[in-house]
């Protein structure tokens, strides 16, 4: 097989085949991207998310030291002394697992204490913990909302949520054009019980923010809730890293503040913050919580831990800025698309696949690594290699990493 001539789009369905069929013909796509130095997915790290990273080379077999420019840590809390020493606390003292869901016997008291946190830090009555930042917009979306109402959305918001409006009507509207919500918002006023406008605060590829201002003031005025999706934001926008309701003057005026625990703040799971009652209705009818064990301990005493650090370290949040500047400033002097890139996620828009496969492959030759974005996930004409940055990145690192990718982007043709 020639895999240049296939994109993952070919592999949903193959009519006459059944799953193990289809399974091994995508098995030979595979094989042959690996054997073209194109296989840049499940690369496996020795020694965790950093500023470089160990990799073993998927066609090699090799351990080589790289920029790594492909971790949402943005903080660097995966690794910070005080997120370490928490976790490693709290499993002492609890163990390495909750032993139970946790509306029935796998609530602890630090799942309690970080509740408390996340919602007070988001400006929110209360907050309901999840296993992961999926299991939380799509169990909290499939709990809320039927055919009796309707979810309004970007057309660019994460996989998770479109999935959790998989039992609602569905509306969408042009990415952060608040003419097209505006439509929308019109056609839906008289037609549904519910109508929730979900939007994400930082999109994942592209790099910029919601105009959470504009979309809370006309979801409103048309008697619509409003759902902020904050994985990108918390921690990274806002004055106190708190996210897009505080960057926009917004807290506590938000409806739903959702967010993951596997980005900035270092670990993993998810939240939803918001008013008490809600929280108190998806205990009992967010399956996605209901039926999966609590949150382990180790990871609840890091994330409690993480929540202070970005309280009380302000110089993280300041460096990685200091970052995002300098390189938002370099790769587009480069002659680079980055399209509307706000924050620390830089996509490098080629438009073409099959180059942006190429090149991620000549910057893991030498050293960087990059990640591929291509179609399905975005259209053809938008293929690109998307980076992005932290705030233990030394310009060094910066420097060396633009220094890769001017090499490339002259070699390919596309700078």
């Amino acid at each position: 097989m020639d895999s240049t001539k296939y994109s993952l789009a070919d592999f949903i369905d193959i009519p006459d085949q059944d799953i193990m069929g289809r399974a091994r013909i995508f098995a030979e796509y595979t094989e042959d991207s690996r054997r073209r130095g194109h296989a840049h997915f499940r690369r496996v790290s020795l020694d965790g998310s950093g500023p470089t990273m160990q990799v073993i080379d998927p066609l090699t077999g090799k351990v080589n030291e790289m920029i790594y420019m492909a971790s949402n840590d943005y903080l660097n809390l995966t690794k910070h002394p005080r997120t370490i020493a928490a976790g490693r606390a709290a499993l002492e003292k609890y163990g390495s697992g909750a032993g139970s869901v946790p509306l029935l016997g796998g609530t602890l008291d630090i799942h309690i204490e970080l509740e408390q946190k996340i919602a007070k830090f988001k400006g929110c009555e209360a907050a309901i913990l999840y296993t992961s930042g999926f299991g939380s917009n799509c169990g909290t979306l499939l709990a809320m909302l039927t055919e009796k109402d309707v979810a309004i959305l970007d057309l660019l918001v994460h996989a998770s949520i479109i999935d959790g409006c998989k039992k609602t009507n569905v509306q969408y509207f042009r990415h952060n054009n608040m003419e097209s919500l505006e439509r929308a918002l019109k056609k839906a006023k008289d037609k549904y019980r519910t109508k929730l406008v979900v939007v994400d605060g930082v999109y994942s590829m592209d790099g910029d923010i919601a105009k959470l201002d504009q979309i809370v003031e006309l979801a409103h005025a048309y008697g619509a809730y409003v759902m902020v999706d904050e994985a990108h934001a918390t921690g990274v926008i806002g004055a106190n890293g708190r996210g897009t309701p505080e960057h926009f003057g917004l807290e506590g005026k938000v409806d739903i503040v959702a967010g993951t625990f596997s980005k900035a703040l270092g670990a993993v799971g998810g939240f939803i913050a918001t008013n008490k009652e809600l929280v108190q209705l998806l205990h009992f009818y967010s399956r996605s919580y209901m039926f999966s064990t609590a949150p382990t301990p180790q990871a609840t005493g890091s994330l409690i831990a993480a929540l202070d650090v970005i309280e009380t370290e302000p110089e993280l949040r300041a460096k990685l800025w200091d970052n995002i500047n300098y390189f938002r400033k370099n790769i587009t002097s480069l002659g680079y698309d980055i399209g509307n890139a706000e924050t620390a996620i830089f996509p490098l828009i080629i438009g073409d696949g099959f180059k942006v496969r190429e090149m991620c492959r000549r910057c893991h030759e030498l050293g960087l690594y990059v990640n591929p974005v291509q179609y399905p996930a975005v259209p053809e004409r938008l293929s690109r290699l998307r980076i992005s940055l932290m705030s233990a990145h030394t310009r060094e690192h910066l420097d060396r990493a633009l220094e890769i990718l001017e090499h490339v982007g002259r070699e390919f043709e596309v700078i």
